[in-house]
């Protein structure tokens, strides 16, 4: 399966299918959402996903720039 089509499926389509495109699944206003960030290309090779550099849940950054490390998670 294609990395863009990985990251579909864990996304849009894995919302579609719980009931909650509505409300998630997709960077969009008036949707929640948890966002992370990497330094590689996800779409040129998926196992960039596992080298989370940011991640902001719920609107609060949890790990990366302007959050303390703590080591943990």
């Amino acid at each position: 399966m294609p990395p863009l089509e990985v990251l579909r499926a864990a996304t849009v389509n894995a919302a579609g299918l719980l009931g909650w495109a509505d409300r998630i699944g997709s960077l969009e206003a008036g949707k929640l959402a948890d966002i992370i960030a990497v330094d590689g290309d996800p779409l040129k090779d998926v196992k960039e996903l596992q080298k989370v550099k940011f991640v902001m849940k719920g609107g609060e950054v949890v790990k990366g720039k302007g959050r303390r490390e703590t080591g943990e998670g």
